[in-house]
């Protein structure tokens, strides 16, 4: 029964509510306001409401339920410590409308939370006023437009965006109004600096780089790479989605990054997914602190305070963007502490390098180097069966499938970020899943081709759902 929508559980007359009489007066609508025909609305009871939605959560899947070894993504645990710190009233209750001077703990967070990535990053100062990751590259690389207005270098219209950088580099920097020049990975998957070098101008504004890239590769020519950019005066971006495996340990300034944006659900524990709320944090060095977004918080004699810098790139959220999930992210530092951040990265590391010492000689691996926190493999040694196939017979195991066909680098690609809160133990587990895959793509590749077999569904035509989604419900009794 509660495998069907709710629409056809539906009963006339059936009502799951009794509420008071209403003291508000009535009213007719415009005609141009009013509906042509009547709502559908699905008539049930508290009961089957109740069935209804909880037997839909049984479906979803997420990081507390098993593993979710998303490459690119960082599906880590969020430590329900942080949850327990946002939902406490004195945070939860506060309105974004309050003169500062009675929300004094939220301003000394944002302070706070500033500082403490700035030592991480090595950056001057922080803005949490971007919604997303992907809303924290706008706000970077408006702050690198504005830079270069201030100083009447106008000609800077171009930006350069690796082949091997995060995918919505190049989408970000067309909002921004910049051409993208593309440049292509060498045979180890790094930025070719040959290339680079080949398309450097004074029309350059800068460079965004994920280091490590979305190989999960680090860029060992990063100082050069960083030099040649600041040489013909251009800035360098850092795309933070791939922090995790630097944590504690090494600092984007060092690298000679000028702006960085983090995604908070990837590195800093907050939740991922459904769109939102996040949070993009943008830090900066100290050259272009004046150009962060308004309002920004400051300390004078003792007191927090907003502060609209006249030199800022303006207001580019509601308020002072999402401050409970800014305050879980502050509250996984606290209980990680100072000591133990960098255990964060190492674990990370060392999960990543475990999968493909294991996996190797099951799947394809064009690049067999240390990685980071992340490792790619281009399909299976079997040619049998493909990347999908090896993602929806997984389904059957009890996994979320790895990042599927990304990066576009390789042409069957599967990337398995396991991050640091996976024990040996579930590795272990997710390893066996995969090589026992690997064999039934030789000795019986149907299996594959027809998975998954005991999902709520079975393989999707997923082209079509794509271009053409139904994406309401149609009454099909009355059509």
């Amino acid at each position: 029964m509660y495998n069907k929508l709710i629409f056809e559980i539906s009963k006339p007359g059936r009502i799951g509510y009794s509420l008071p009489k209403t003291e508000v007066p009535s009213f007719d609508l415009p005609n141009e306001l009013s509906r042509e025909e009547e709502l559908l609305m699905p008539e049930v009871s508290e009961l089957d409401v109740i069935r209804h939605f909880t037997n839909l959560s049984k479906k979803n899947y997420g990081v507390d339920q098993g593993f979710y070894p998303l490459g690119s993504c960082t599906m880590k645990y969020n430590p329900k410590i942080n949850e327990e710190v946002a939902r406490n009233a004195n945070f939860a209750s506060i309105h974004p409308l309050q003169p500062p001077t009675t929300v004094q703990g939220a301003l000394e967070v944002y302070a706070t939370l500033s500082d403490y990535l700035s030592e991480l990053t090595g950056m001057s100062a922080f803005t949490f006023n971007g919604f997303a990751g992907a809303h924290g590259e706008l706000i970077g690389l408006m702050i690198m437009k504005e830079y270069h207005m201030k100083r009447n270098d106008t000609k800077r219209t171009k930006i350069i965006v690796p082949l091997s950088a995060h995918g919505t580099n190049p989408a970000s920097s067309a909002l921004v109004d910049f051409e993208i020049i593309g440049i292509k990975t060498n045979e180890k998957g790094l930025v070719d600096l040959d290339e680079l070098k080949s398309v450097m101008s004074d029309e350059v504004a800068g460079m965004m780089l994920t280091n490590p890239n979305t190989l999960g590769l680090f860029e060992t020519d990063i100082l050069e790479i960083s030099k040649v950019v600041h040489e013909y005066g251009g800035l360098m971006y850092y795309d933070g989605a791939n922090l995790n495996a630097l944590l504690g340990l090494v600092r984007p300034q060092d690298m000679g990054f000028d702006i960085i944006h983090l995604n908070l659900h990837k590195t800093f524990s907050t939740p991922h997914g459904g769109g939102g709320p996040g949070a993009g944090p943008v830090g900066v060095n100290a050259d272009l602190v004046d150009f962060l977004p308004n309002p920004q918080v400051r300390k004078v004699n003792g007191q927090f305070e907003l502060f609209y810098n006249p030199q800022s790139i303006g207001s580019v959220s509601g308020f002072y963007g999402n401050f409970l999930v800014v305050l879980r992210a502050f509250a996984y530092l606290l209980t990680l502490g100072k000591e133990n951040v960098a255990q964060v990265a190492k674990y990370a590391v060392l999960n990543a390098n475990y999968i493909k010492e294991k996996l190797k000689g099951h799947y394809k691996l064009p690049i067999d180097d240390n990685f980071m926190h992340e490792v790619v493999f281009d399909g299976l040694i079997s040619e049998k069966a493909t990347t999908l196939d090896v993602a929806k017979r997984l389904l059957d195991y009890g996994y979320h499938p790895p990042t599927i066909y990304f990066p576009l680098l390789f042409h069957q690609s599967l990337m398995i970020e396991p991050t640091e809160v996976e024990s040996k133990e579930t590795l272990d587990a997710f390893i066996e899943a995969m090589i026992k895959i690997a064999e039934e793509a030789e000795t019986d590749v149907e299996l594959l081709k027809t998975a998954p077999h005991h999902t709520v569904v079975r393989r999707l035509d997923e082209v079509t759902a794509a271009r053409n989604p139904i994406l309401k419900y149609r009454d099909t009794l009355n059509d």
